[in-house]
């Protein structure tokens, strides 16, 4: 997109959403968005979603895990994904995997990467993206806390993913970010992956420890999940026992430490 006037971009970017919607959706996707039921996770539609982790290192699965959230989102009527990047960051979070995205059930060619120079551009391309009735979801990756990201900038974007109903999965990274209007914000982590059938040793499903910490999901706050991802969509899985053994009680007196393999201390 460098060298081109906003209404260039903006007449370019339109003419790729007229390609894509006349394309099939992927073979085996759904036409309609995922059910909400107690043993599945769907990411709400029509909003603004902060998905943050504590560290860049994170970013595969933070990126994995928007992915696979906007799966539910694609339909006949919004078949079309915009990923945005600023051009600076790239060497941090790399650039998406194309035929990984087909592990998650979204054809590639769905996907519209968008990478700019500045915050204030990254800005005006995905409130212009939400605006489209074609654009399922819009997923910003901002490896950095600028100034132009401010709470402002973000209930703008909030009150246009709303209006059109689309949704805005803004992904940030480490502590120090500046506060939003997102409605919903994740704290995410990676998890260790699904066992695979007849291999154990070999990785299986994707797993993601997810945890609400902002807003209200299914009329509850601060919940935390344990998420694996299926062919169709995320499965809840029970969260692991955290509770640890008590500490052994400390020896009475030191005693001394083994001279060698089998060997009497008095050898």
């Amino acid at each position: 997109m460098q060298g081109l006037s906003k209404q260039e971009t903006l007449a370019t970017l339109r003419a790729r959403i007229e390609t894509l919607e006349k394309r099939p959706l992927l073979a085996g996707a759904s036409s309609a968005p995922a059910a909400d039921t107690p043993d599945r996770f769907v990411l709400p539609s029509s909003t603004m979603h902060e998905i943050f982790t504590d560290a860049p290192r994170n970013a595969g699965a933070t990126l994995g895990f928007s992915l696979a959230a906007t799966r539910g989102l694609l339909s006949a009527n919004r078949p079309v994904v915009l990923y945005l990047q600023l051009a600076g960051e790239t060497a941090e979070t790399g650039l998406p995997y194309a035929p990984g995205f087909l592990s998650f059930g979204i054809d590639p060619d769905a996907v519209i990467l968008i990478r700019v120079e500045t915050i204030v551009q990254l800005l005006w391309a995905a409130e212009e993206a939400l605006a489209c009735h074609a654009v399922a979801a819009v997923i910003a990756d901002i490896c950095s806390d600028p100034k132009a990201m401010d709470f402002t900038a973000s209930r703008r974007l909030g009150m246009r993913a709303t209006e059109a109903g689309g949704t805005f999965l803004l992904l940030r990274y480490g502590l120090g970010r500046t506060a939003t209007a997102a409605r919903l914000r994740w704290h995410i982590m990676p998890e260790i992956s699904g066992e695979k059938a007849y291999d154990a040793k070999a990785p299986g499903d994707s797993r993601w420890r997810l945890k609400l910490e902002k807003g209200l999901w299914r009329g509850k706050p601060n919940e935390e999940w344990l998420l694996s991802w299926t062919g169709n969509g995320f499965d809840i899985l029970p969260l692991p026992d955290t509770d640890r053994a008590p500490a052994a009680a400390p020896l009475p007196r030191a005693l001394p430490s083994p001279m060698g393999h089998r060997l009497s201390q008095t050898a």
